[in-house]
């Protein structure tokens, strides 16, 4: 049965950090935030490993991208939150692949992959398993950040360029690909780009995507096909 994510988080009582001693002030806000999110403790209830988690269900709970019996893969799986959403919604006729860099804890149900998904080898290993065509690609991959917002808002993009180019490889027609970006005004091209090989490409922000955060997904949706020398 498809959970429809209705009862979600709840809002709790406000707690406060009453002591700073080995922290930077830093790390006791960011402690303080981890605490007082309805999506940390929520996550940790139902057995999520992280809050991200939510930001699928809720994407999924409008966009209906993963449906029972679907092929999913997840690039930038770690630590397997996104992994654990796409198994209970494509159900036990379904399969989830995901790959990272870091290693994953085993989820049953999912075959995982621990590698570069830039590098040859890892593609080779992913390429295995992809026993037929994909239904949707999901990227929630992030490069490390350097501070710099415009830096970071460049090696993102890059990370979802690739991923458009694995999607576009491997979708089946009418095909869903949903992919993690930074706001920053270098993505146009890459739209432009999507809008050319799916029906349609939006942008969404979930609600478990902190409000502070420059972070949205662009969602793509009835893959068409990638034309002759579009692309890498």
């Amino acid at each position: 049965m498809r959970d429809d994510g209705k009862d979600g988080p709840k809002r709790r009582m406000k707690v406060r950090v009453k002591t700073a001693k080995g922290r930077t002030t830093s790390q006791r806000r960011w402690l303080e935030r981890q605490l007082n999110d309805p999506y940390v403790a929520e996550a940790k209830s139902r057995g999520y490993r992280y809050r991200a988690a939510f930001k699928l269900r809720e994407i999924d709970d409008k966009a209906r991208i993963l449906k029972q019996g679907a092929f999913i893969v997840d690039l930038g799986a770690a630590p397997g939150g996104w992994t654990q959403v796409a198994l209970e919604r494509v159900g036990q006729k379904g399969k989830v692949v995901g790959i990272d860099l870091q290693e994953i804890v085993p989820i049953p149900g999912a075959e995982l992959i621990v590698g570069d998904f830039l590098s040859e080898e890892a593609f080779r290993r992913l390429e295995a398993l992809l026993d037929r065509k994909v239904d949707v690609v999901l990227s929630d991959m992030a490069a490390s950040a350097t501070g710099h917002t415009r830096t970071d808002h460049l090696k993102i993009m890059a990370l979802c360029e690739a991923a458009l180019d694995f999607a576009e490889t491997v979708l089946v027609p009418g095909g869903a690909f949903l992919a993690k970006v930074l706001r920053g005004g270098a993505e146009n091209e890459l739209l432009n780009r999507m809008k050319k090989s799916f029906a349609s490409v939006s942008h969404v922000k979930p609600p478990a995507s902190r409000a502070d955060s420059a972070e949205m997904y662009v969602l793509a949706k009835g893959f068409r096909g990638r034309k002759e020398g579009e692309g890498a």
